[in-house]
């Protein structure tokens, strides 16, 4: 009789003190985000870059007994995190204004001396592909060694045809180096350029007629990103112009997102219930009428209490408010050289809990499983189980509360994206 051949790549993690994980293959929202399956004394199998198997190691079944071992050191495993809100292909960082804020000068002061995002959009222009393409791998190399294993990431730092290309290009040469799974997305409504005097409704219909006629039929046409962004806020675009964007970018095919209500209310967070879209994002001055939208419906509100925190703002999204109302909630880090210069999503998750009033359980789901669901990927990753991406972070830690518990440390002692290891 033939022996039966181990599968390609098949090795098991025994020894796991714990394995904690939300469970679907799709987001969860209510009181089901602090649900968690746990399994104490646990192994994983994984084989063919799959997830195979999750249980007792006492119960591995005897057909992986020839598996190779990876001794787990009573470490838990959780699923790989999901960053799905990041500004990744940058060039030049932004420390000196960082050090003006904490010295008491405003954003707009520093803006008004040439600083903020005008700066950013100076230095990426600058840049070539090669450098943007080196600075994406680069961050995502820092993001594994924090556990994430996949990230989205968003041009606009362009703000002109070319540079924007040349940001979501970087991108593309940069997952072939990556050990993050990299998904773009269009966010050439950042902003208006720094050329362009935003008072004038000539030169800011020009802009936009830019990314509607130029910029999104050419991402299309090249497959260069999956989403289209635009930031809905008073005195960058406002909602007619933000829905005439959202509408041009699902014309080509982009599956919407909106930057909403981060400084002001400005009803975004109902725009993007409107357009079906995949999250809203930010969120601090959202409305109870953009609350209860977003509650009923499968648009991810997206948070991002780093950049409260980096900003040293008081005021975060209300997370909370937006669980017990039944909406899908996210976190990510906005990793940007100007509002969140970060990498970890262990501190995002630490924020969501100790600012934002977020379950550590909750916040893992939203770390995982939702933030794949945003990026419409959760049908195969953001979780431990059977047929998935074995995309698992090991922490050196006895449970997953540590990682709420246990802050300013890195706790990940390994991670695995689609069964090979990257960190």
């Amino acid at each position: 009789m033939a022996t039966e051949r181990t599968p390609a790549g098949a090795f098991v993690i025994r020894n796991l003190a714990a394995v904690a994980t939300p469970v679907g293959h799709e987001a969860v929202r209510g009181p089901a985000m602090r649900t968690l399956l746990t399994v104490e004394n646990a192994a994983i199998a994984v084989a063919d870059g799959r997830i195979v198997w999750v249980g007792r190691e006492r119960d591995l079944p005897v057909e992986m007994a020839g598996f190779d071992e990876v001794d787990g050191e009573l470490g838990t495993a959780v699923p790989g995190f999901v960053d799905s809100h990041t500004h990744l292909p940058f060039a030049g960082y932004r420390e000196s204004e960082f050090n003006r804020r904490i010295h008491g000068e405003t954003y707009t002061e520093i803006a008004e001396s040439g600083g903020g995002i005008a700066s950013t959009v100076r230095s990426t222009r600058e840049a070539s592909l090669d450098e943007l393409a080196a600075n994406v791998v680069r961050r995502a190399r820092t993001m594994v060694e924090y556990g994430t294993t996949t990230a989205e990431a968003k041009s606009g730092y362009g703000l002109n045809f070319e540079v924007e290309m040349r940001q979501l290009e970087a991108i593309e040469m940069a997952r072939a180096d990556s050990p993050v799974r990299l998904v773009a997305t269009c966010l050439a409504a950042h902003d208006f350029p720094p050329e362009v005097d935003r008072s004038k409704s000539k030169e800011r219909e020009e802009w936009i007629e830019e990314i509607i006629g130029r910029i999104l039929p050419e991402v299309r046409r090249r497959d260069l990103a999956k989403f289209c962004d635009v930031f809905v806020e008073k005195g960058v675009f406002g909602p007619e112009e933000g829905r005439r964007i959202l509408e041009a970018g699902i014309a080509n095919g982009l599956i919407p997102r909106v930057h909403a209500d981060e400084l002001s209310d400005s009803d975004s967070a109902a725009m993007a219930v409107e357009f079906g879209a995949s999250s809203a994002d930010h969120l601090m001055w959202i409305s109870e009428r953009g609350i209860k939208k977003l509650a009923k419906s499968s648009t991810v509100a997206n948070l991002l209490p780093g950049t409260s925190f980096f900003l040293m703002s008081d005021r975060f999204a209300p997370a909370r408010r937006l669980i017990d109302e039944g909406a899908i909630v996210s976190l990510s880090t906005d990793c940007n050289p100007g509002s969140s210069m970060t990498e970890s999503m262990q501190i995002v998750m630490q924020l969501a809990t100790l600012r934002m009033g977020m379950a550590a359980e909750e916040a893992l789901t939203a770390a995982t499983l939702n933030g794949a669901a945003s990026l419409g990927i959760a049908a195969t990753t953001g979780s431990l189980e059977a047929g998935k991406s074995a995309d698992i972070v090991v922490i050196d830690a006895p449970g997953y509360l540590h990682l709420i518990y246990h802050f300013g440390v890195n706790l990940v002692s390994g991670v695995w994206r689609e069964g090979v290891r990257v960190a």
